[in-house]
């Protein structure tokens, strides 16, 4: 079993076609994608001893904010520390690993619902199936680069659109298996864990069989890769350890990082907020629909953004992304304060679509900047920026909702500055994409780029 799970019988015979890996990257992807549905669980888990409503044991929504966020982090975590044995051991057996844990994590968090113990469901959807996040989100993204060097930003749309649109499937089955379990005694939550989890790691499993690396040194037919770099784009390559020296790495960290810490917030409490701010126009079953819409809007913007992105270039894609998204920030309250809905859903879609974009532009971005020999462990690497704005985007969301709520502002303006801080983060990663420039070539890598380079 251990020989069949090693880099060496993923590389694909001849003949192979490689339209062929983007199914096995959605497999995964697909699943994992789950973890932006995750919203549609916190109302219910309040309700766990009460049932009909908030009993005093019961959850309160800030410790349940902490599910999403310590996921969050234990991806970013798990991706840097992983990024460099995934070149090594190849796609396939972190694939399974990813599987694993991310389905295990469901059934852990299940036993600690049953029991009524919140340390559990941290451990459980917390680390196990934030680990699982961050190897099975890294996976994928390298092999399709190696698989795709003509259209790098429409091959890492391939790899992330499926992440962006897992809650498009996650949210009504949740939602679907919560009504089937519910009774007068139980909300369902646990027994859907429980069934969520199964169904995750079979799925993931199959990606994982299905996926394949090129033999190396392969190139697409009729494609001429370039001789000579050009403005952002590079043709040599830069070690993961070296790329770590430049500022281009922490510049775009930092892009990263804002634009997350602007979207995930909003994703993490999506039904919640989306039920609070427009209330009486949005109830539970519409506020399902808005989470599967934004998963929509988030799993189609990564694939037509980072495709985008191979004309418009990535320092201009970023450039939309930040002017356009604080303007949308900025203009949420009013729509809320207006009751339009349509108004308000549509900021939130576009919106989405960016930071769905952004997370899928931005191994293309590393691509130009530091070529593709380390692509895959440079990118783990910089989703520790991910991990940074899983915490900070919901607390901001979170606490200072609760602030607002304490201070007596009504639940329908609690996060109005809230969105106004999200505005100053665009601004800040709007700075910071506009310093970034091309990698000084004392960075640059001069050994033989082989499979030793990668270890």
């Amino acid at each position: 079993m251990a020989g069949f799970l090693d880099r060496e019988r993923t590389i694909a015979g001849p003949g192979f076609n490689r339209w062929m890996v983007p199914p096995a990257a959605l497999c995964i992807h697909l699943c994992i994608g789950q973890v932006y549905a995750f919203s549609v669980f916190n109302l219910p888990m309040t309700r766990l001893i009460g049932v009909t409503e908030s009993a005093p044991e019961d959850w309160k929504l800030t410790t349940l904010g902490w599910i999403f966020s310590i996921s969050i982090v234990c991806l970013g975590l798990s991706a840097a520390f992983a990024g460099r044995w995934l070149e090594q051991v190849g796609p396939r057996k972190a694939m399974l690993l990813s599987a694993t844990c991310f389905g295990g994590g469901f059934l852990v968090s299940a036993l600690g619902i049953w029991l009524h113990v919140i340390w559990l469901v941290y451990l459980g959807y917390g680390v196990l199936g934030g680990i699982g996040l961050g190897i099975g989100y890294i996976s994928p993204v390298s092999t399709l680069i190696k698989w795709f060097p003509d259209r790098p930003g429409m091959a890492t749309g391939m790899a992330i659109m499926g992440f962006g649109g897992g809650a498009m499937i996650g949210s009504p089955l949740a939602v679907g298996l919560m009504d089937l379990f519910s009774g007068p005694e139980s909300v369902g939550v646990a027994p859907t864990f429980l069934t969520m989890g199964l169904i995750y790691f079979t799925f993931m499993a199959i990606g994982a069989l299905l996926v394949r690396l090129p033999p190396e040194g392969w190139l697409p037919a009729g494609y001429q890769p370039p001789v000579e770099s050009s403005k952002l784009i590079t043709t040599a390559h830069v070690h993961v350890d070296e790329a770590l020296k430049t500022p281009q790495f922490y510049l775009v960290w930092m892009v990263l990082f804002l634009n997350v810490s602007a979207g995930i917030g909003v994703l993490g409490q999506a039904s919640a907020m989306s039920q609070e701010m427009m209330p009486g126009k949005i109830e539970a079953a519409a506020a399902a629909g808005f989470v599967g819409l934004l998963s929509i809007f988030n799993m189609v913007g990564r694939f037509v953004w980072a495709s985008t992105s191979d004309y418009l270039g990535r320092k201009k894609t970023y450039l939309i992304f930040f002017a356009l998204g604080m303007a949308l920030y900025a203009a949420v309250p009013p729509a809320a304060a207006m009751g339009s809905v349509l108004l308000y859903v549509l900021c939130y879609c576009v919106i989405m679509s960016m930071y769905g974009g952004g997370f899928a532009t931005v191994p293309a971005y590393l691509k130009d900047l530091f070529g593709t020999m380390h692509v895959g462990a440079i990118h783990g690497r910089l989703l520790t920026a991910w991990a940074a704005a899983g915490v900070m985007g919901p607390v901001l969301i979170n606490y200072i909702r609760e602030f607002q709520i304490e201070a007596g502002v009504p639940k329908a303006q609690a996060y109005t500055v809230t969105m106004y801080i999200m505005v100053a983060l665009l601004f800040l990663g709007l700075i910071c994409n506009a310093l970034i420039r091309a990698v000084d070539s004392r960075h640059h890598y001069v050994g033989p780029e082989s499979e030793g380079s990668r270890s």
